[in-house]
């Protein structure tokens, strides 16, 4: 019995044991399951880690080959706009060492034909020399013989005979030549006027212009004196930033409710008189506002000018033309000559062109066309050397213009010899346009000493009693001395005035010198 209860005991320990063992196996197991599975985890958790780093590594590189390339991008365009601003540099000395190249070939154009010209002039003369010598001998030959009579006849010495032949031929030949004078003019007269004064009566009749004054300075309204110290700034920061932007001289002084632009260059004034007009009405004014509506103010006045041009040559109706011309007719709106507005003379010298080009049978649309650009050079004339006449030929040429408008701007003003109608034409219609009363206006002082200029030059010719400026100095009427000058002499007089006026006076259209010559007889009855 003993030995049973002994075995059961033995039985349960080992069982025990067993369980044991097995339960330390299944835990050892199940914790090295554990910590497999823990190492597992570590390992994914270390390997996005490293993922995750790796992903990292490649956003940074991305991000700075990005950097790199918006620096080398960067770093190119201002290589480029370097390059362009060079290049446009060079353009532009190119353009103006061609401008001046064509100009030195014109000028030696023009002096191998003046050469020419005086050669031939040279060659005409020493004929004529030649002719007066075989005259002066036939007249010393007729004098000598009338010497020998007088001689003779009258019993005189030669020194008195030389008088009376001296005095008697001096008159002879003074008659000669103011009759001469007078018949050639009747002749032409009766031969040119009538059709010349048809010709521009019916021209100008059919256009009217308005006419504008030449001013250098703009007055804008304010609504306030207190503006005036808003516009100053302070410290004056605001004016002198408006000044800055625009190149133009504000004026701020005792005058109520206005402030004065001066400025030679229109377009400028024009720019600061709606950039201040836009300041005063929006009330912000600051260094800031400021640059920004001269900006917007800028862009508006580029878009009026090329509003100007478009509507010119829609009113002058000559087709289509270059835009680059379009916008510089428009700038033409803002010059002025003897305050004339040079797009409406521009525009007033095509239409009568056109007129005239009618009414003899040329083409009307071209000479339209060449009297609306003959004064084109005036719109760049303070930016680029030489004359209106000289730029406006060479901005012709460029945009391929027909030759007959070419021919018009080089001859308007007399400098080359017109080789086409048209260009005729325009030089009487520019004339014309700028003659006609109205037109043009002057300061006092000028139109005073012109006036006096004139009536100096009157006095001082030989045989004038006196003389009058009239029609605001486009004639002057001279009495003479009829116990001095006689009928025929009178036109002596009148050439000589316009002589002497022509190269001593600079003025714009003509001048009429009108002689009168008058005999009272005066008695008394008694």
């Amino acid at each position: 019995m003993l030995t049973i209860l002994t075995l059961n005991a033995v039985h349960v320990v080992i069982s025990s044991l067993l369980a044991l063992l097995i339960g330390l196996l299944i835990g050892y197991f199940v914790r090295v399951a554990q910590h497999e599975k823990s190492l597992k985890k570590s390992r994914e958790m270390v390997e996005q880690i490293v993922e995750e780093g790796k992903k990292e590594a490649e956003r940074h590189k991305r991000e700075a080959v990005i950097e790199a390339k918006q620096e080398i991008f960067t770093l190119r365009k201002e290589l480029d706009d370097d390059i362009k601003e060079r290049r446009r540099l060079v353009v532009s000395q190119e353009e103006k060492l061609d401008l001046r190249e064509t100009s030195l070939d014109r000028r030696s154009q023009y002096l191998d034909k003046r050469e020419e010209q005086i050669g031939n002039k040279e060659i005409k003369i020493e004929e004529r020399r030649e002719e007066l010598e075989q005259l002066n001998s036939k007249v010393e030959d007729v004098l000598r013989e009338q010497e020998t009579k007088l001689t003779e006849i009258a019993n005189l010495s030669t020194d008195e005979a030389k008088a009376i032949i001296f005095d008697r031929v001096k008159d002879e030949v003074a008659d000669e030549m103011a009759n001469y004078i007078h018949e050639a003019e009747e002749e032409a007269k009766l031969t040119v006027d009538a059709k010349a004064k048809n010709l521009l009566t019916l021209a100008m009749q059919k256009y009217a212009s308005d006419t504008t004054t030449e001013r250098t300075v703009s007055v804008v309204t304010i609504p306030n004196d207190e503006m005036k110290g808003r516009i100053i700034g302070r410290e004056g920061r605001n004016i002198r930033t408006l000044e800055a932007l625009t190149g133009v001289d504000l004026i701020i002084d005792d005058t109520p409710e206005a402030v004065v632009l001066s400025g030679f260059d229109p377009i400028r004034r024009e720019i600061a008189k709606r950039a201040l007009e836009t300041l005063v009405s929006d009330g912000r004014i600051h260094p800031g506002r400021i640059e920004e509506v001269v900006e917007k103010a800028r862009a508006e006045v580029d878009i009026f000018i090329r509003e100007c041009g478009e509507n010119a040559v829609f009113e002058a109706q000559i087709g289509r033309i270059h835009p680059d011309l379009i916008k510089l007719l428009g700038r033409l709106n803002f010059r002025t000559s003897y305050g004339q507005n040079v797009l409406k003379h521009s525009i007033e010298t095509a239409f009568l062109t056109g007129k005239l080009a009618a009414e003899i049978g040329e083409n009307e649309m071209l000479a339209r066309r060449a009297g609306l650009l003959h004064d084109i050079g005036k719109a760049v004339d303070h930016e680029v050397e030489g004359s209106h006449v000289e730029i406006g030929v060479n901005l012709a040429k460029r945009y391929k213009e027909p030759k007959e408008v070419i021919d018009a701007i080089a001859s308007h003003h007399g400098d080359v010899e017109a080789e086409t109608v048209i260009a005729v034409l325009v030089a009487a219609a520019d004339a014309l346009s700028a003659a006609r009363p109205g037109s043009r206006s002057e300061s006092v002082e000028a139109y005073m000493k012109r006036l006096e200029q004139l009536e100096e030059i009157s006095n001082n010719v030989p045989g004038v009693d006196k003389s009058y400026a009239i029609q605001a100095g486009r004639e002057v009427r001279v009495i003479v001395k009829s116990d001095e000058v006689d009928d025929l002499q009178t036109y002596k007089v009148a050439r000589e005035i316009k002589e002497k006026i022509e190269e001593n006076m600079s003025y714009p259209g003509t001048i009429k010198v009108t002689v009168i010559r008058e005999t009272r007889a005066t008695d008394v009855a008694k």
